[in-house]
């Protein structure tokens, strides 16, 4: 190598190494201080903030681990939660209630789950097993039968729609739970 003053060129044809560019670059550019910005995707961005993951639950039978979940859950992700589920409980008499892989899951015995529902940083999705076989089809799907409804802390929710699908939901053969080597338990 031979020193330019500038940057060393490498002979073997291959350019600048890393060093020497960074090297380059502070020598164009004079010292600035940046800005502290947050590491969020969505800093800046009028986006609501994220939410922290709600709790990480084991597989339960009954009320008690929904309501768990529902609790761990952001303030805004809980106010949501515990409206589907008192529509859940008013529209289904009988609904089973259960935590299957950390998530609530709501059936009918001997027909299986027909709901879930999951938050995540910026909502709360509520899958439907069935979801193809309601009218109207809930707007999201990427599998075969299940249909999904995202809501967001500035949605409002539909909650007409909302017990109709659920009423709909429940009255129609649901999820069995899966293959039990993969965690799956019929209702």
């Amino acid at each position: 190598m031979q020193w330019t003053g500038q940057a060393a060129v490498v002979a073997t044809g291959r350019g600048l190494m890393r060093s020497e560019l960074q090297a380059k670059a502070s020598a164009k550019k004079p010292a600035v201080a940046k800005a502290k910005r947050s590491a969020s995707p969505s800093a800046g961005k009028g986006l609501p903030r994220k939410a922290r993951k709600p709790a990480s639950l084991p597989k339960s039978d009954g009320d008690a681990g929904v309501q768990a979940y529902i609790a761990s859950m952001e303030p805004w992700q809980a106010a949501i939660a515990r409206r589907v589920d008192a529509l859940v409980v008013k529209h289904v008499p009988g609904v089973r209630k259960a935590v299957r892989w950390h998530n609530p899951f709501y059936g009918v015995e001997g027909q299986g789950w027909f709901l879930a529902f999951a938050a995540f940083q910026h909502h709360v999705k509520f899958s439907f097993f069935k979801g193809t076989s309601l009218n109207p089809v809930p707007p999201i799907g990427q599998y075969k039968d299940v249909r999904s409804l995202d809501v967001r802390e500035s949605d409002k929710l539909d909650e007409k729609q909302l017990a109709s699908w659920i009423e709909q939901a429940a009255s129609i053969p649901g999820w069995d739970g899966g293959s039990p080597r993969y965690g799956g338990s019929p209702l």
